[in-house]
């Protein structure tokens, strides 16, 4: 009796050992075109599983999940255990060997994973061939795929509001209902969204979101597929495009009725399932969009629900010594499309242009974090400076009113820095009349005759001195002239800023940060047509630029163009394909437009 229970509790001991281990059952060797099952077994409850990719097969369903516990009682002694089986059903389609990566999950909070393994496919000889043809002629009766209608299994779209504010941030879903068990899904054609900025919130390493609905007097089993923020960039009746996805469903097969023995087994347990490639499209969904009421000043395009705090990083700076003035703005919304703030630094401040800094988090509730700008700036002249208070306004859907946050006015005391500085400081210049040179003493005084005294260099360098008056002058006078001229400025800096901001862009090519790539095309673009044409961020849309373009007379070839590259931009981003060339097509088009536009 000791010896047995030693042995028992080995085996208890060793199934222990393997609930920590993913075991593969897999053939080694396979014919072209043919089908295959391939298994991971995990002796424990397992969560995050991730399979391999199977390059060189095709995956005609999986991962089908099933799960086995037993109890047993050793001794009095009540042990229990759980098995999972992660099941693929392949094809194999062309000849070679193929190396299948390793499986991973999660179990007790530890990370496991399988071991690699290879299979190798060999081409099938044309016996075997008759045979194999010959062995399907006889077995039993052709079955035919139960046939799934649209009431069986369906797709569709739903909007979280219908009529939204413009710039206000809605949630899109794409659901799969079905009655039959649907093994994988993928999405040929997204939609284009046209006058909306599209965030997609789905989550690669999660799993589906699963659960039950019942519409009418039918239960569905309901897969969330996908998810996304869109922000409407236009007032009026906009069309969100259908969506169009491929559905991999596991059928009975029914067999035919012959009036033979087979009959008896026309039964589900006899009969196995069979997988039937079905596509499937969303409706396409209208919203009415609301345009915002008559902006504030102060108004930079923010839609949703903020918070604004910020000011200066020191109250005390010496002069030519750099501080920093930084806004965050915070809460749920368009918090990608805000623009930098106004705020009023004094006169002698040098100011360099603001640094943004995002903190975005994407959630199923849309789009939320923080974004700040921060300034950095030089006081060239010591004293007491003030920042007036900034003021900061966005509009908030809820109530449909615009809100106004302050920063308030802050006080910065600068004082003497360097003398070695390059700029002169006012105190300097204030006391520079007063600062007396020792005078060396005259014994002797001569006249000057008035030839000497009127002599050619005299008059040469009152000339030279007059000329350069006149031509400060006018600059001056031209300088306050376009400073003045609001838009003209913005004008003259469109295509740099645009250029600035593409050399960022060309920076995120070749990595991974899709998104911060195409953000900063969509401010190359967008903020040089804003400057360009003089149109406000917050009223810009395609129809405002078409109508720009027409009224400066553009060849209709170039418009064509611009638009194009509009269309492109917004379907490059969820475009299957490789990202890396579609990146680089989009920077392309991008700066020649920049480049070329009038």
């Amino acid at each position: 009796m000791k010896h047995i229970i030693n042995i028992l509790f080995t085996l208890l001991a060793f199934t222990v050992v393997t609930a920590q281990e993913i075991s593969v059952q897999a053939p080694s060797s396979v014919y072209a075109g043919s089908n295959f099952t391939v298994r991971f077994v995990v002796n424990d409850q397992t969560r995050d599983f991730k399979g391999p990719s199977f390059k060189g097969f095709s995956t005609l369903s999986g991962p089908n999940v099933s799960s086995s516990s037993s109890m047993s009682f050793i001794n009095g002694q009540a042990s229990h255990s759980v098995q999972t089986t992660f099941t693929y059903i392949l094809r194999a389609d062309a000849e070679g060997t193929f190396n299948v990566d390793a499986a991973s999950c999660t179990v007790g909070g530890k990370k496991i994973s399988s071991r690699p393994f290879s299979v190798k496919v060999e081409k099938m000889s044309a016996q075997q061939q008759q045979q194999q043809a010959q062995q399907q002629q006889n077995s039993q009766p052709a079955a035919q795929p139960t046939q799934i209608d649209e009431s069986t299994l369906f797709a569709r779209a739903s909007i979280s509001n219908s009529n939204p504010w413009q710039g206000e941030q809605v949630i899109i879903t794409y659901k799969i209902y079905t009655q039959v068990q649907v093994s994988q899904f993928a999405i040929d054609k997204l939609p284009r969204n046209r006058g909306f900025w599209a965030e997609d919130l789905t989550d690669d390493h999660q799993q589906v979101k699963q659960y039950y609905e019942t519409i009418g007097d039918r239960r569905y089993k309901v897969a969330e597929i996908r998810r996304g923020a869109l922000f409407a960039q236009e007032s009026g009746r906009l069309t969100i495009e259908p969506l169009d996805l491929n559905v991999l469903a596991m059928v009975q097969r029914q067999r035919q009725r012959t009036g033979s023995i087979w009959d008896l087994f026309d039964d589900p347990f006899f009969n196995p399932q069979q997988a039937v490639e079905r596509p499937l499209s969303t409706r396409p969904l209208t919203v009415n969009v609301r345009p915002l009421p008559h902006a504030p000043e102060g108004f930079g395009g923010a839609v949703g629900r903020f918070d604004v705090k910020g000011g200066l990083n020191l109250d005390q700076v010496k002069a030519n010594e750099a501080i920093s003035y930084r806004v965050t703005v915070s809460g749920s919304g368009n918090l990608m499309l805000i623009e930098a703030p106004k705020p009023q630094f004094p006169s002698v401040f040098e100011v360099y242009d603001p640094q943004i800094d995002d903190n975005i988090r994407k959630s199923d509730a849309g789009i939320s974090g923080s974004r700040t700008f921060e300034w950095v700036l030089i006081p060239r002249s010591q004293g007491d400076f003030t920042i007036p208070a900034l003021h900061f306004v966005y509009f908030d859907p809820a109530t449909g009113q615009y809100v106004t946050r302050e920063i308030p006015a802050q006080e910065v005391e600068v004082t003497k820095g360097d003398s070695r500085a390059n700029a002169t400081m006012k105190e300097e210049v204030r006391h520079l009349n007063t600062d007396i040179n020792y005078i060396h003493p005259v014994t002797k005084l001569q006249t000057i005759s008035k030839r000497e005294s009127c002599s050619w260099l005299f008059w040469v360098l009152a000339a030279l001195i007059l000329a350069g008056e006149g031509v400060w002058a006018a600059y001056v006078q031209r300088r306050r002239k376009s400073e003045a001229d609001v838009a003209g400025m913005k004008m003259k800096r469109a295509t740099r800023l645009a250029q600035k901001r593409l050399r960022r862009a060309n920076a995120l090519l070749g990595t991974n940060s899709t998104e911060s790539f195409y953000e900063e095309i969509y401010r190359a673009i967008w903020g040089c047509l804003s400057d360009k044409y003089n149109i406000p961020l917050s009223q810009l849309s395609r129809e405002t630029v078409s109508a720009s373009l027409q009224e400066r007379q553009v060849n209709d070839v170039q418009q064509e163009s611009i638009m194009q590259v509009l269309q492109d931009v917004d379907m490059a981003r969820f475009a299957p394909g490789d990202p890396s060339q579609q990146m680089q097509q989009i920077y392309d088009e991008a700066l020649n437009m920049i480049v070329n536009l009038v």
